[in-house]
């Protein structure tokens, strides 16, 4: 008989009274609709369960049962395709049982298994394996190679498989016999706390970058594969609408969007785009490669918590398997906002606008769970993180920010005056900054061209030098400035207009190759050259501007297809006939 009864509840924390024999972060169910929870203190007196489901209708007196596991997900063919909420419980199936509201208590698998996936065996009876070495393969999308893998602490020798064929997700396709003489059965799937970094073999430099088409971060805040970025902004300001693009369009293998505590239209918006979206890469829908996470709003707080952690261990998964993973956490914020009520309920010592004193270490632990690694199976695999904060009254020296700041090493920092002046993506050149820099750049060189960096550069200095004028303009109008730096303000808004602002309603503008961000950075300083060689004559700017070059620049994003950069020279032989005819 269960002895352990609920004393106490608020909201989604109950107390069990007296001792117990319970673990720290075990799993539990709660109450007699076996509401899912987990242990999050423990004392003689007291031991205190946060529970992640609605606790409407629980009263003191109800049983609390262990399962002597820690909280965690499972993890084999089905995730892609999928949305979960954020506790890997599958939304579809639940709707099929439960109508359009979650039930609560509802117990559905994880993954289908009943569903028959078509295995290949890659090893033979006598092979001796180690923990995350792969031991057979299916297709689990048209276009993902699922990999089976042995559980990373699971070594031993292989002493019976299965031929090839058709098996369920539980279905025994392979023993192991450890050196202690213990037989262990492979089969489809395996659990993972979620808490837990699954080992590695070796981390590896961030070295190579992340391509995402959108130009004000290729160009100039560029993010590793394996890095960490940050996305603050205000209401209004397009963090969702940044992390769409990216998760549509950048060179990751699979995408995890965490929707976290975001608006339930938002992620309705999601499903929407990503199973219409074709990949490019493949032709195939978007979704074959995409995995979603969906803790709204309306949800169960405690679940927000738990939501990214089980979106990062989903996509250290397949990092293992050696694929480039991308995830977006939307929002961190809305987490944090989760811990800071959790811990009130808690009675604990708040810190800085009410966050418990831990939430510096609850960043770092999600944030320091990217990177670009060498897996036990001797491939190399990677997880990027880019998350959003949502500050309020976009006041970046809120607690959520800084303390991200302190464990990213790219931060896009989106302006709400760029916004309302629809200048997408909203990114402020002098506010963002990528610490890349030093990592990428060799790569640059050696797969785009030695003047990327250099042309980057002269690009940055532009911006910040018109930064500078404008100060000026604003005190004492621009009519006073000399030429030469009027003419940097006029290309100054080339760059911004032309260059750094992007359509993602464009055909060819929505995704922009490093090829083209190149050759329009070239023809924009070949303009700029030449330019200056006509105010050294003293030419009047005005005369310049009268070409109508300096317009033209400005549209050539949409006027130049992606696959045509033999354009970019017709633009500068027509800058040299112009300038020519009036020098």
């Amino acid at each position: 008989m269960n002895n352990n009864v609920i004393f106490g509840i608020n909201g989604p924390v109950i107390t069990v009274k007296g001792p117990t024999e319970f673990k720290m972060m075990e799993m539990v169910h709660v109450g007699k609709e076996n509401l899912v929870g987990e242990i999050i203190g423990v004392t003689e007196e007291y031991t205190t369960v946060q529970v992640y489901e609605e606790t409407t209708g629980l009263k003191p007196g109800d049983p609390v049962t262990g399962t002597g596991n820690p909280m965690n997900v499972l993890l084999g063919p089905g995730i892609l395709d999928n949305i979960f909420d954020g506790i890997e419980r599958p939304l579809k199936a639940i709707e099929e049982q439960s109508g359009a509201f979650i039930s609560r208590g509802s117990q559905v698998n994880s993954l289908d298994d009943q569903k028959e996936w078509d295995v290949t065996l890659k090893v033979k009876v006598g092979d001796k394996l180690n923990g995350g070495e792969i031991y057979a393969t299916l297709p689990e999308t048209q276009i993902i190679e699922h990999r089976l893998m042995v559980p990373p602490l699971i070594s031993g020798e292989v002493v019976e498989v299965k031929p090839d064929g058709k098996y369920r997700l539980f279905d025994v396709i392979a023993k192991i016999k450890d050196e202690y003489g213990v037989e262990h059965e492979l089969t489809l799937c395996q659990k993972w706390p979620i808490r837990t970094s699954r080992p590695i073999a070796d981390r590896l430099s961030t070295s190579i970058p992340l391509i995402t088409g959108q130009r004000v971060i290729d160009t100039m805040f560029p993010i590793a594969k394996g890095g960490a970025a940050a996305i603050p902004g205000g209401f209004g300001t397009g963090k969702t609408m940044t992390q769409h693009q990216l998760a549509k369009w950048c060179d990751a293998d699979i995408i995890v969007y965490v929707g976290c505590g975001e608006r339930g239209n938002e992620m309705s918006q999601v499903l929407d785009e990503f199973s219409e979206l074709i990949d490019p890469k493949s032709g195939r829908p978007m979704t074959d490669r995409t995995v979603l996470i969906a803790n709204t709003s309306n949800m169960p707080v405690a679940a927000r918590e738990a939501s990214i952690y089980t979106g990062i261990t989903l996509a250290e998964y397949y990092r293992d398997m050696g694929y480039d993973v991308a995830i977006m956490a939307d929002s961190t914020s809305r987490w944090a906002e989760a811990l800071r009520e959790i811990s009130g309920r808690l009675e604990e010592m708040p810190a800085e606008e009410g966050f418990p004193a831990y939430l510096p270490s609850r960043l770092a632990e999600f944030y320091e769970r990217a990177g670009r690694v060498k897996t036990l199976c001797s491939d190399n695999g990677s997880v990027t993180i880019i998350g959003a904060v949502s500050p309020q009254g976009s006041d970046f020296s809120e607690p959520v920010t800084q303390n991200t700041k302190r464990f990213t090493r790219c931060f896009w920092a989106l302006d709400k005056s760029l916004a309302y002046a629809r200048h997408y993506p909203a990114i402020n050149w002098m506010e963002s900054y990528s610490e890349y820099f030093n990592d990428i750049d060799p790569w640059f060189n050696e797969n785009v061209g030695t003047e990327f960096v250099e042309d980057r550069t002269r690009i940055s200095a532009l911006l910040q030098e018109e930064s500078s004028l404008m100060e000026i303009v604003k005190l004492i109008g621009s009519d006073v400035l000399p030429d030469d730096q009027k003419l940097v303000i006029e290309i100054a808004r080339i760059i911004r207009v032309g260059f750094l602002q992007q359509n993602a309603f464009h055909k060819d503008d929505t995704f922009v190759p490093l090829e083209k961000q190149l050759n329009m950075m070239r023809v924009i300083l070949h303009l700029y050259d030449r330019s200056k060689e006509v105010v050294a004559q003293e030419i009047p700017i005005s005369k310049l501007l009268a070409l109508g070059i300096f317009d033209k620049l400005n549209k050539m994003k949409y006027d130049i297809p992606n696959d045509k950069p033999e354009m970019f020279d017709d633009y500068i032989k027509e800058i040299d006939e112009k300038i020519n005819s009036i020098i």
